[in-house]
């Protein structure tokens, strides 16, 4: 799965840095005659359907707001018998209420889902689309790239894909250039070199980190935890213990937690951390109230906005420092597909094809339009027309030669609940990391 992993990486390397090769977008109209449903070389049949979607955000946010743009172009433009209707559920419910859902056999025909241990679940079930088959059925294949493709069979453990991705991304920390120059600190490259950059930041009188510690909102504080582990065990740490291979408790694991309580207690986050939401504290960054953001190249999105005080240029990006290179080294990445999407298998007919075929084929560009940000779908766009921050990103991405999961990613449910929440302990000084990472054991050995 390594090999099949690092292969991935390079195969992206090789799609992000050749633009002028990416696919070009069919023609929605034209002169064709319409075609039989189960016929997808023709004219969209316009066939009558409705569709439930379910997802964690809201419908004129970040992916739903393009989700929504999807479905009202496809209606518009293609299809005026396709309808929908769009909930949102909140992330802290999102597995909870999608299992609840499988098990009485009510999905709703698209929702968005956790890929890795959780999608597994629904994969043994019976309960969703096989993605890869229907994107060869309906000639769309090679519009979702091959290395999302491929990073999504890693995650599922699966020759073929039963989601599809809302991102290819690449994590890391994001800087406000100004308060760097202010601090006089430059970019870090190894992790004494970072604990030294947030130290100089505080005693300089700027908040050297933002981050999410509101319930629900936990992630980045378990990525920062991910991204010390990684460098100071390996970049298949949280395979080997998820696995049995290692235990959470083992000392590496638990030093790493530690680290991140110790920043926490010198206030390094700030105070009262465990209120702050992801989106504030991305616009901590950008309003100058924090030095450093760890956060994913889709944030790029927000950094594209209206809403990014520091301007066109006032934020940078650098790849997790590294404590030993012959343990993990500056070209592995923390790479993910965001929160994906999943068709329910009951309810998936010909009407509902179609519409994935729309989208597969068209959500590239537009998010390239709407956002600047690479969703793992070809575009048309050109660099000339992209902003320095999409640019940035790109670049990233081209650098990386080996990637590692999440910290979560492998986890079972339960384990994953715990981690998640516990380290709002962990940041307020309620537990110690070994205290956190035995919870996280502990929750395994009873899963």
């Amino acid at each position: 799965m390594k090999r099949k992993l690092i292969a991935c990486l390079m195969i992206l390397v090789i799609t992000a840095s050749v633009l002028a090769g990416c696919a070009a977008l069919p023609e929605s109209e034209g002169a064709q005659a319409p075609a039989p449903a189960s016929d997808f070389t023709g004219k969209d049949p316009q066939l009558e359907k409705h569709m439930k979607i379910s997802a964690i955000w809201a419908k004129d946010n970040g992916n739903g707001a393009l989700i929504n743009r999807i479905c009202r172009d496809y209606q518009e433009k293609v299809n005026p018998n396709f309808t929908w209707e769009y909930e949102y559920i909140p992330s802290e419910d999102l597995i909870t209420r999608i299992r609840t859902l499988a098990d009485s056999n009510d999905l709703p025909d698209i929702f968005a889902y956790e890929s890795g241990k959780p999608i597994a679940e629904l994969i043994k079930g019976d309960k969703i689309v096989d993605i890869g088959a229907e994107l060869a059925r309906t000639g769309s294949t090679d519009f979702v790239t091959p290395a999302a493709t491929s990073l999504l069979e890693t995650l599922s453990d699966t020759d073929t894909i039963y989601d599809l991705p809302l991102g290819l991304n690449v994590e890391g920390f994001w800087y406000n250039k100004a308060l760097f120059e202010q601090a006089g600190v430059e970019v870090p490259a190894t992790m004494d070199e970072f604990e030294a950059v947030l130290k100089t930041l505080y005693d300089a009188g700027i908040q050297p980190l933002a981050a999410a510690g509101a319930s629900g909102e936990t992630w980045e504080a378990t990525r920062i935890v991910n991204a010390i582990t990684v460098r100071t065990v390996g970049n298949d740490a949280m395979k080997k213990a998820a696995d049995g291979e290692a235990r959470y408790t083992d000392p590496g694991y638990a030093a790493a937690a530690q680290k991140v309580a110790d920043w926490a207690a010198a206030g390094y986050f700030g105070e009262d951390v465990n209120t702050v939401t992801t989106n504030a504290a991305g616009h901590m960054l950008m309003n100058g109230q924090a030095a450093i953001f760890y956060n994913g190249s889709w944030f790029a999105g927000s950094l594209n906005s209206e809403d990014n005080k520091a301007g066109k240029d006032g934020i940078g990006f650098f790849n997790i420092p590294v404590a030993d290179p012959s343990i993990s080294d500056i070209d592995s990445y923390s790479m993910n597909c965001g929160t994906v999407l999943c068709f329910d298998k009951a309810g998936y007919d010909d009407g509902a094809a179609w519409f994935m075929k729309y989208f597969v084929e068209h959500i590239g560009d537009a998010a390239m339009e709407t956002e600047g940000t690479v969703k793992g779908y070809t575009y048309s766009a050109q660099a000339d027309n992209m902003s320095g921050y999409t640019k940035l990103v790109l670049d990233e991405i081209g650098k990386a030669q080996s990637a590692f999961t999440w910290y979560e990613a492998m986890m079972d449910t339960e384990v994953s609940k715990t981690a998640l929440e516990n380290v709002q302990l962990l940041l307020t000084g309620g537990m110690t990391g070994e205290e956190y990472m035995t919870s996280i054991q502990k929750a395994d050995d009873a899963d």
